[in-house]
């Protein structure tokens, strides 16, 4: 019977499915980040070898790691609405076909990162494989420091690429670590406000759990943000990025950090969803920014 039912999924499986599992919203920005922090550890460009594999590798361990989280949450997705419909607990994908994906994606990752980039970047992404899957998937249903835990797997990325190209890490690397730990903590405070009631069905203990008028979330949001923006300027005070930079990075933050002072003020739907909007804009915004301030420099 297994072998049967494993048979259907394979045969009925859709790429639009295979996103969801494999979250390729996430894995984009994954390899964004990771780009970023390759071209900011080079001073001309790395090779068009060194670009594929690193990123090729680590879109593989990120969608890998995807997988494994829902094979793992599958039963709690399943009571939240907004997770209900994603394709195991929708009945689209068995739960036997996401863990073979999982454990393919992230393996074939983890090797060609190994064999082609160097071991040190294997290694990262091993240990960010990990921490996601095996310490911050666990600990939602335990603690609301899950979400603190959970921003260090989601910050390593950039040092991916960093080690991709140097292979090791230095001060500059950990400056983006920085960077992407500090804008996550906001980014998910408002979402687990947003959607408290679905966390709670789903058994999931989050900042926003006992929280029912958003003034703790609130507070660590903005507390997050204020830190986030001399965090964000510390690429241009190591020299990794000029005044393009600094004056982009310095208006974003402040921006960022208004929003998230308006949420703490009046703690409403609208406020939160302004605070998630405004925390998905910014970090394309300033990794874009970061981006153009290196190639005008190397203009």
């Amino acid at each position: 019977m297994r072998t049967s039912v494993s048979q259907s999924a394979v045969t009925d499986l859709s790429w639009q499915d295979l996103g969801v599992l494999m979250k390729s919203g996430i894995t984009a920005m994954v390899v964004v980040s990771t780009a970023v922090g390759m071209l900011l550890a080079s001073s001309a460009g790395p090779s068009w070898a060194l670009w594929f594999h690193t990123l090729v590798g680590t879109a593989l361990v990120s969608a890998g790691a995807s997988a494994l989280n829902q094979v793992v949450e599958r039963d709690r997705d399943a009571r939240m609405r907004r997770t209900a419909d994603r394709p195991i607990p929708g009945g689209r994908i068995h739960p036997d076909i996401a863990l073979l994906l999982g454990v393919a994606a992230a393996t074939l990752g983890l090797v060609q990162l190994a064999l082609t980039v160097n071991l040190f970047t294997a290694v990262l992404a091993a240990a960010t494989l990990i921490g996601y899957v095996f310490v911050y998937t666990p600990m939602k249903r335990a603690s609301p420091l899950a979400t603190v835990v959970g921003a260090v797997p989601g910050a390593v990325p950039p040092m991916i690429g960093w080690a991709a190209v140097t292979g090791g890490l230095d001060v500059g690397a950990w400056a983006l670590f920085g960077l992407l730990f500090f804008w996550q903590i906001p980014h998910f405070l408002s979402i687990a406000w947003l959607y408290r009631a679905d966390y709670e069905r789903g058994g999931f203990r989050m900042i926003s759990h006992g929280d029912p008028d958003g003034l703790r979330t609130a507070r660590q949001a903005t507390l997050y943000c204020a830190a986030l923006v001399p965090m964000s300027l510390l690429p241009a005070a190591l020299g990794l990025a000029n005044a393009v930079y600094f004056a982009g990075a310095l208006i974003l933050g402040l921006v960022f950090l208004g929003v998230s002072s308006l949420f703490a003020l009046e703690r409403s739907v609208k406020n939160a969803r302004r605070l998630m909007l405004a925390s998905v804009f910014y970090l394309p915004a300033i990794l874009g920014v970061l981006v153009l301030d290196r190639l005008l420099g190397w203009g």
